[in-house]
């Protein structure tokens, strides 16, 4: 499997967990594309530093070809991917735990009740 194709693999199968495995909706919403921005930024300039100091380098036969600040396009898609799934997980945990904290009869809602 070329790099490119494993990019595309992980880049449909985070879109998949975060639209319909978790329901979490993140591509949905500004906060997640403002947080991804702010990755993208830290991701090029690595990027940028590993591969146009050719620390890190890659097989023409298994990219694309075309780069963004030294680093192929692929490595867009594989951070996206990365930051997708943490970020859904986060959410999906998150929402369990708080789902959990507030459910009747749980330690924390006996907690609330307070002796008359």
């Amino acid at each position: 499997m070329t790099y490119t194709a494993a990019c595309v693999v992980g880049l449909v199968g985070a879109l998949l967990l975060d639209i319909v495995v978790l329901r979490t909706g993140l591509v949905r919403r500004k906060a997640f594309w403002t947080a991804y921005g702010i990755c993208l930024v830290f991701q090029l300039a690595v990027n940028g530093v590993l591969t146009g100091r050719r620390l890190v380098t890659y097989s023409p036969a298994t990219v694309l070809g075309p780069r963004l600040i030294y680093a192929p396009v692929e490595d867009l898609a594989f951070g996206f991917s990365l930051v997708l799934q943490t970020l859904a997980w986060w959410v999906w945990w998150g929402r369990r735990a708080r789902q959990a904290r507030t459910s009747p009869g749980t330690a924390t809602d006996a907690r609330r009740i307070t002796p008359t």
